[in-house]
């Protein structure tokens, strides 16, 4: 069947731009400074201005300020050891892990995760960075790199029909995979410090955001600079994403 113009201009998509300077605000909003050129903010906030404006949702696990509501109105669909307690992310305190174990499971989330990613389009966002793909490293083998993976093509499904496009968050090892099944650009947290961000660029080429923290050594920011800084969006954060003008606010670009 032949799809007719209409269709066709609905289902397009926008990557960011290639080397645009990237504001990661998703600790806090702020007016971005006049040389950026894409920001990614919080889906509650509104998006920048006169940016390409990514929009973040945690798509595999809980904010902590979720909590309650999650334990309120979708307690089965947050991840249970076999004792009865939710697993918990060890590097961030109070984010659970949602479980994508099922069909019946993953089906439900894209329609929460979902309505928030149709809330980011509504107000204007191009993209969203679905966050914690990897979340299946954390789960106590009670996940598969298979399901989340399952997972991620229900929100690339969603995203695209709603028109934003959608980033790979981390995982550089299922990165060809994560290209072929329609992820549209990577955000690749410390791939120098881990020797990642040749996984991710031999997947998605120039379309790679890079984010380096400054609890890490500096060198590595410096390094990542001098290796890929012509070609990407390379940029330096304080660990935290903390809002410009808070204690510990670091921004810095190549």
């Amino acid at each position: 069947m032949l799809l007719t113009s209409a269709v066709l201009a609905a289902t397009v998509v926008v990557a960011p731009p290639v080397h645009g300077r990237f504001d990661y605000q998703i600790g806090g909003a702020y007016r971005p400074a006049s040389s950026v050129a894409v920001v990614d903010r919080d889906w509650h906030d509104a998006p920048a201005a006169h940016r390409y404006n990514i929009c973040y949702v945690n798509a595999f696990q809980t904010q902590p300020e979720a909590d309650g509501w999650w334990r309120r109105h979708h307690p089965h669909l947050l991840l249970h050891d076999s004792a009865g307690h939710r697993v918990e992310d060890p590097g961030w305190p109070g984010e659970f892990l949602l479980d994508t174990s099922t069909a019946g499971h993953r089906r439900a989330l894209a329609r929460i995760v979902g309505g928030w990613m149709r809330s980011c389009a509504g107000k204007g966002y191009d993209a969203v960075e679905p966050d914690n793909l990897d979340s299946w490293s954390r789960s106590h083998h009670l996940l598969s790199r298979a399901d989340n993976i399952a997972f991620a093509r229900l929100l690339i499904a969603r995203a695209h029909d709603a028109g934003l496009a959608i980033a790979q968050k981390n995982a550089v090892e299922i990165a060809t995979k994560g290209a072929r099944i329609g992820f549209d650009f990577a955000i690749a947290e410390e791939c120098q410090v881990y020797s990642e961000c040749s996984g991710y660029r031999n997947a998605y080429g120039a379309h790679v955001i890079e984010i380096e923290y400054t609890d890490n050594a500096h060198r590595y920011f410096r390094r990542a600079c001098a290796a890929r800084g012509d070609a990407i969006s390379v940029v330096l954060r304080d660990r935290d994403v903390v809002a410009r003008g808070r204690p510990g606010y670091v921004e810095r670009w190549c």
